[in-house]
């Protein structure tokens, strides 16, 4: 995989992003409206704070899912299990290096995972 130029993501957390519901710069608004970014935006006032309340109401959205599908039976304990494990090695891989002939095998995994936990 190649670096993407002027990202604040490694390669990794750029194609977890394109498999989410939200785009980069969504993922950007979010960190720095929560303070765990602080990025310049090129863009004007009123577009950031357009993307500030879409992607306001995409993360109600996840959240509500969630707590639907957890209801219904959805998402199991398992599911949930996997999700905090993977949250948690996606941290460490966040705040580390890794290896790029690693990345691929690291983004399999991922999907791999994921797509066991959905399975239907």
């Amino acid at each position: 995989m190649v670096e993407s130029e002027g990202s604040n993501f490694n390669n990794i957390i750029l194609q977890i992003i394109k498999k989410s519901l939200f785009t980069e710069r969504q993922i950007e608004i979010i960190l720095n409206q929560k303070d765990l970014l602080e990025y310049k935006f090129s863009i004007t006032k009123g577009a950031y704070y357009r993307q500030v309340g879409q992607s306001r109401e995409k993360l109600i959205a996840l959240f509500y899912s969630i707590i639907l599908f957890r209801g219904l039976g959805i998402l199991l304990p398992d599911d949930i299990d996997v999700i905090s494990k993977l949250s948690e090695k996606i941290s460490v891989i966040n705040e580390g290096e890794i290896f790029p002939e690693r990345e691929e095998e690291v983004i399999s995994v991922i999907d791999r995972l994921i797509r066991q936990a959905c399975n239907m």
